[in-house]
């Protein structure tokens, strides 16, 4: 196992997926009481393979890393996203949520092998061009503070400086980041999030981003040319739509160059084998009782059964109806029960969520899905082994 410590840890859906690729986190950092209790009841409910999880419900800023002790190979976490959020205020800096800050000093302090860290698209905006470079210079050289009466700017000029500076001592990591879609890699769910890995330069790594697994062009060929899909899911003749006119045969005869991807997965796969919310089977499955008010308005007209789902989101004022509903065969509208969004973030169904559903739905949204932080940590893993092999090697042939 690798030795890990995950900060602004929600409702663990990041840390789930990194511990089953083999990561042990020995604490997880959240301030949020609703979700460290979310967490605290799936160990004491004796969910598995996290029993000896530390969850520590504390602000990060006050955190101690001292008291973890050396020995922690690896970051992971997910700072505030509300800076950076499309649908926030868009303050990035200026917004006292702004955690990278901190997520910069766990790193010096704990000197880690590599981290990773993930954020919404929005700090890829051209406004905030400069001030993730700024944040991509900090990772890079986290021992090059800023002092307390220094702006930002000035803090970004001194690491550009160093940056491009022939030969440089200290702690030191290789930084990329990638804009990922979670579609791509089997989530039923458009889902578009950076992700900024980081190696520390002395290790040697040499790491890229998975290739994606899943394609939307298999999907439709899925649907619109073999018809796999509709049999999958026994949707008679009759109900099948039309392949949309925008699709041509070309696009149905395109080849997926190098390895066979799968298919892009839907609101229908994920929400298969759940009953309708209002049956008396409902009861079966956990967080999953059905919330009545769902009302199409202009941009928000709900995620259709056969694509994947619109972006689970949180919301900064209580959660957007709209994107967090479904349409169903009939056409009516129908809120996610908290079990279906927790599906298409694939939480797996004996993880439950604790407090009401606007609470949950909060939680959900706000978390990593599980199958993406598996495969990225997967990946990660299969690097430090390599990493680890190669020291071996060298140790031996001394």
């Amino acid at each position: 196992m690798i030795n890990s410590i995950e900060l602004f840890c929600g409702s663990g859906g990041l840390a789930l997926g990194f511990h089953q690729a083999g990561f042990c986190p020995k604490a997880l950092v959240e301030w949020d009481k609703d979700s460290c209790d979310t967490i605290k009841s799936n160990i004491e409910r004796g969910f598995p393979g996290i029993g000896d999880w530390n969850v520590l419900q504390a602000d990060v800023r006050h955190v101690r890393y001292s008291d973890f002790g050396m020995d922690i190979q690896f970051i992971t976490g997910g700072p505030p996203c509300q800076p950076f959020s499309l649908g926030g205020k868009h303050r990035a800096h200026m917004d006292t949520r702004d955690m990278f800050p901190e997520a910069v000093r766990a790193v010096r302090e704990l000197r880690p092998n590599g981290f990773v860290f993930e954020n919404v698209k929005g700090l890829l905006r051209k406004s905030f061009s400069s001030y993730f470079n700024y944040i991509l210079l900090q990772l890079s050289h986290p021992e090059v503070i800023a002092t307390a009466d220094m702006d930002w700017t000035d803090h970004l000029r001194i690491l550009e400086e160093y940056h491009t500076t022939g030969s440089r001592d200290g702690l030191e990591y290789n930084v990329v980041f990638r804009l990922v879609n979670a579609a791509d890699y089997g989530v039923p769910q458009i889902r578009h999030r950076v992700v900024i890995v980081g190696f520390r330069n002395d290790l040697n790594a040499s790491w890229s981003f998975p290739e994606p697994t899943h394609s939307k062009d298999e999907l439709l060929k899925a649907k619109y040319e073999d018809g796999s899909y509709w049999e999958e899911h026994k949707v008679p003749k009759h109900s099948r739509p039309n392949a949309p006119a925008a699709i041509s045969q070309s696009l149905l005869q395109i080849e997926i160059p190098f390895a066979k991807k799968e298919r892009w997965q839907t609101v229908r796969d994920a929400i298969k084998g759940l009953p309708d919310p209002l049956s008396e089977s409902a009861s079966l499955f956990p967080n999953h009782e059905y919330r009545a008010g769902a009302r199409t308005y202009p941009g928000h007209s709900g995620s259709l059964l056969d694509e994947p789902s619109k972006t689970i989101k949180a919301g900064a004022h209580g959660v957007p109806g709209g994107e967090n509903m479904m349409v169903l065969d009939n056409d009516d509208l129908r809120y996610y029960t908290v079990r279906e969004s927790a599906r298409l973030q694939t939480y797996p169904d004996d993880y439950h969520f604790r407090g009401s559903w606007t609470e949950s739905m909060r939680q959900i949204g706000n978390a990593v899905p599980v199958k993406l932080a598996f495969i990225i940590g997967d990946s990660i893993a299969k690097q430090l082994e390599r990493t680890n092999a190669k020291d071996a090697q060298r140790t031996s042939a001394h």
